[in-house]
């Protein structure tokens, strides 16, 4: 247990300090994040962008219908989960940071921003945070800042997440590129993190994370923030199709398969797509339709050949040489 958990349980005030204590403080996590409910799916996120490797490591914690945090400046990572469980224990947002504000011995260097599952929000940006440092706590959402190259950042972010569509982790993406185009942090960039839950847990935390990407090290770490988020877009709904297979729901299957293409093109899939919508097709009896998602796949590497020899094995397609054979050679594998 940590000195800040023990000051909470024991009801002190503060914690004491030691030499390695000081010196983790004068390593401040320059960043700007925001925290964030959506009103209307009641999902839970935070997005974060520093000059600080793998900032996602130590800024951002969310837990479906809990909250979310983030916690930065000269950082104490436990206000992550310790927000979370004072908030999963009945505290709101601004009680659970209270809370813990009152037992750190030097919350004059902390920056923090906390939000419930109910959108009661509430943030902090200790006196002694790098300038330009501020925050602006909005309804159901907190934008903070510190070590900005100009004190506009904040504000920035604010109205851009006010005026932001799409859904959550979208509006999440245009206020960290509204806040770098402001002028983001004063050493630059390196690292950024997304993490949105879902507004109530199914008591699977496996489902209830719909985004929870990181990049450590980039010199342009929104952008590919961004590419990262849509990505996963595909990938669930490339899991959705995989789901509706199982259950014997073809057509769904290819709708969702289909909407995966969509979103990203072969090369970034890997063939993943067009391969298993091809899959999908021949093991149902389309084969002339699932012929030419199989080429697409094969352009990319010719190890789907291997893999799509393993199938019938997996019942993932009859056991019919003649049929392997005439996927084989419309490919080009023969």
């Amino acid at each position: 247990m940590n000195r800040l958990m023990l000051g909470l349980v024991l009801g002190t005030s503060a914690f004491a300090a030691t030499a390695a204590d000081f010196e983790n403080l004068r390593r401040p996590v320059a960043t700007f994040s925001i925290v964030a409910r959506d009103p209307d799916t009641g999902q839970l996120g935070v997005a974060v962008q520093s000059h600080w490797f793998s900032v996602g490591s130590v800024v951002p914690w969310a837990e479906a219908g809990v909250g979310a945090v983030a916690t930065q400046s000269f950082v104490e990572p436990s206000y992550g989960p310790l927000g979370l469980d004072l908030m999963r224990a009945g505290k709101s947002a601004p009680e659970a940071l209270k809370a813990l504000l009152a037992g750190d011995a030097t919350p004059e260097v902390r920056q923090v921003a906390m939000i419930d599952s109910q959108g009661r929000v509430e943030a902090h940006t200790g006196k002694k945070d790098i300038a330009h440092a501020g925050q602006i706590v909005g309804a159901q959402f907190s934008v903070q800042a510190n070590m900005m190259l100009d004190a506009t950042v904040p504000p920035a972010m604010a109205n851009a997440y006010r005026s932001a569509k799409g859904d959550l982790a979208e509006r999440l993406l245009q206020a960290l590129e509204v806040a770098q185009g402001a002028g983001g942090d004063v050493r630059g960039r390196q690292s950024a993190a997304i993490i949105v839950v879902a507004g109530k847990s199914s008591g699977q935390p496996w489902v209830d994370r719909l985004f929870d990407l990181r990049v450590e090290d980039n010199p342009h770490p929104i952008r590919e923030l961004r590419r990262l988020v849509t990505m996963q877009r595909a990938y669930s709904k490339l899991n959705e199709g995989d789901g509706y297979v199982a259950r014997g729901e073809i057509e769904k299957a290819l709708a969702s398969y289909h909407a995966a293409m969509e979103l990203v093109p072969d090369a970034a899939t890997n063939g993943e797509a067009p391969f298993w919508v091809g899959v999908t097709l021949a093991s149902i009896g389309r084969v002339d339709e699932s012929l030419p998602y199989l080429k697409r796949a094969y352009a990319q590497d010719h190890n789907w050949e291997k893999l799509l020899k393993r199938l019938p094995a997996a019942d993932l397609l009859p056991d019919d040489p003649a049929l392997m054979r005439q996927l084989l050679t419309e490919m080009g594998a023969q």
